[in-house]
């Protein structure tokens, strides 16, 4: 299971940015210097068009400069599809200016990227003209405006909110659901980070270009993250940078077992597949090893562990075969150093990597993470009351 070449170079580059600047310099070169300028321009553009575009078409030009040579691209936003190509115009409205590896930097870099090359110039007020609202000339320069301000945000760490995120991209993990605000809780200190995601579940069920509404979500919250979806049917047609689509059944272990190895680690894994209490355990148990250690596994959906017609139950709530019933084992898994010795309790697969769970109405969020914090001193009796122990003997 490999990854296809737009997303090869997208990791690619996230990586490089890290680097400091005549690392991420050299790399460059190795690239190319085209190859690098059209993706993260392409990046740019995608960013910019899914934050409310201009009201009207506004083409820029940017003049970006690497190892003493220019190199001058055409960016249209406020159509129907940005585009991106190299070119340049006599007398655009609106000119972005910067060295190619700070503008890498910024994109795709750490959160304290600097700034230091950067210019923006919008096109010079011909005269006084006219100041009504519906002046052509007025409007063409706030659309101007308008693109500027959103590829000024598309190139920093922006704190878009996921409800929103939720509602632009129809996403139901807000309104459907109301997801998005334990998300937000958990997945903060995670957003400028170099994640890799994984969501079981695409949506759209059997089009292969319908779906993808949260991975989408995923892509525009994390700036540095790649982001993969798993489904059951074809799903290809959603494919882009920095996004991609796999096929696959979440109930078979040894495919899991081929995309952890081949993919993974991963920082996040989302359950938001079918929600059938036999492929919910099967996914967490194969893919709980290739998350890496401090990441998040998140199951979603967790009411139909309480369904009969999804392999739930409402009498059997603690029946390890159900979602929620396995879901509380893993409580014990955190705990499992307190168990008496001679309890003849079996040691669990994931003891000791169980760091916190919290349980939310129909969503379950797992921190995995070491968990082997001393007990009790040994000499504290756990096989006696313990208010008999310290009564004063007579």
């Amino acid at each position: 299971m490999k990854l296809n070449d737009e997303n090869l170079l997208a990791a690619h580059l996230i990586s490089i940015a890290d680097g400091v600047y005549e690392e991420t310099a050299a790399r460059i070169g190795e690239i190319g210097t085209d190859t690098v300028a059209d993706a993260v321009l392409k990046e740019i553009a995608w960013r910019a068009d899914h934050n409310a575009p201009p009201s009207q078409p506004v083409t820029a030009v940017f003049e970006l400069t690497h190892e003493g040579k220019q190199l001058d691209y055409l960016m249209t936003l406020g159509a129907d599809a940005p585009a991106i190509g190299p070119g340049a115009l006599a007398d655009p409205w609106l000119v972005v200016r910067q060295d190619l590896v700070e503008l890498l930097r910024a994109v795709y870099g750490p959160p304290d990227a600097v700034i230091g090359t950067r210019a923006i110039a919008l096109k010079d007020e011909p005269g006084p003209g006219s100041f009504a609202p519906d002046d052509p000339w007025r409007l063409a320069r706030d659309a101007a405006a308008v693109a500027a301000d959103r590829i000024i945000t598309a190139c920093r760490p922006y704190p878009y909110d996921l409800n929103a995120l939720s509602l632009q991209f129809g996403s139901d993990k807000w309104g459907g659901h109301w997801y998005t605000q334990q998300y937000a809780e958990h997945f903060a200190a995670l957003r400028d980070s170099r994640v890799r995601v994984l969501e079981l579940g695409i949506g759209g069920y059997q089009a292969p270009t319908a779906g993808g509404a949260s991975l989408r979500m995923w892509k525009q919250y994390f700036r540095r993250g790649m982001v993969y979806g798993l489904d059951y049917f074809d799903k290809s047609g959603i494919a882009e940078p920095r996004l991609q689509p796999l096929q696959g059944d979440q109930g078979d272990a040894s495919f899991l077992h081929e995309l952890g190895s081949s993919l993974g680690p991963f920082d996040i894994i989302v359950d938001d597949g079918s929600h059938i209490s036999s492929d919910v355990l099967t996914s967490f148990q194969a893919l709980l090893p290739y998350l890496r250690p401090g990441g998040l596994y998140v199951v979603e959906d967790t009411q139909t562990s309480y369904w009969s017609g999804w392999g739930g139950s409402s009498t059997g709530t603690d029946d390890p075969a159900t979602s929620i019933g396995y879901l509380k084992t893993l409580v014990d898994a955190l705990h499992h150093q307190e168990f008496e010795k001679d309890s003849g309790r079996a040691d669990g697969a994931f003891d000791g990597w169980i760091g916190a769970l919290h349980f939310y109405h129909n969503i379950v969020v797992i921190e995995k993470r070491r968990s082997v914090e001393q007990s009790a001193p040994s000499w504290v009796p756990r096989h006696t009351n313990p208010m008999e122990w310290m009564k004063p003997k007579e």
